[in-house]
């Protein structure tokens, strides 16, 4: 099965193409050890919800 891209629901990394965002959740675990603020401000579908839940 060829991947592509999901903008509906669920990604699964079999079918779909997915980014690597554990740099993203280093940089911020570290401000929330330090005890610095942080914003996430992105459009739709970004991922700000599952970052959230990850962190």
């Amino acid at each position: 099965m060829r991947k592509e891209f999901n903008v509906t629901g669920s990604c699964n990394p079999e079918w779909h193409y997915m980014v690597d965002t554990a740099k993203r959740f280093e940089s911020v675990e570290r401000l929330i050890d330090t005890g610095k603020y942080f914003t996430i401000n992105r459009a739709r579908q970004y991922g700000k919800r599952i970052f959230e839940a990850v962190v």
